[in-house]
């Protein structure tokens, strides 16, 4: 028994700049993250690549590197913005350690090579729940990660608002 009393965790939450992954970490620290245990909660962001195809845009005006600054400072605050929201989450969390990464490149990719360079005993990630053929034109992400890390996954459905919806 004394074995299993002090357990350590890597547990990454993806996390992104919908609700769903904030309150996919909120499901996680209440109900997986052991508040008297090493566990480590590792915030992942996937920062997505700027998509600049071309330096010239459909009227053929050049994008200068002011323009393309500024998206790139742009899209470092929205990474820093969604960050902090996740940090402010995990305020009282004790005796568990929070780190935050943000990493750049496609989702799927980001998450899944991050899992495994960790070492992570769980991945944990919300759902945008979108249909069937919604997810044939977009991909899903948290398929293709259940599918391609070695570690449990754990898909965190929001439920629907209370208003309107028929209660089971």
């Amino acid at each position: 028994m004394a074995d299993m009393e002090v357990q350590e965790r890597k547990i990454v939450v993806a996390i992104d700049e919908g609700d769903e992954s904030i309150y996919a970490l909120t499901w996680a620290i209440k109900n997986v993250v052991s508040q008297n245990s090493n566990d480590t909660v590792i915030l992942l962001y996937a920062k997505p690549p700027l998509k600049i195809y071309s330096t010239l845009d459909g009227s053929g005006y050049l994008f200068s590197s002011d323009v393309i600054m500024s998206m790139e400072k742009y899209s470092k605050e929205v990474a820093d913005s969604v960050i902090e929201k996740a940090k402010r989450v995990c305020e009282d969390l004790q005796n568990v350690k929070v780190e935050a990464r943000i990493e750049k490149g496609d989702a799927r990719d980001v998450i899944c090579d991050a899992v495994e360079k960790i070492g992570a005993d769980m991945l944990v990630m919300g759902t945008h729940g979108y249909g069937m053929i919604k997810r044939a034109f977009l991909g899903s992400v948290n398929t293709h990660c259940a599918q391609n890390v070695k570690c449990p996954v754990l898909i965190v459905k929001k439920p629907k608002s209370e208003v309107g919806s028929k209660s089971s």
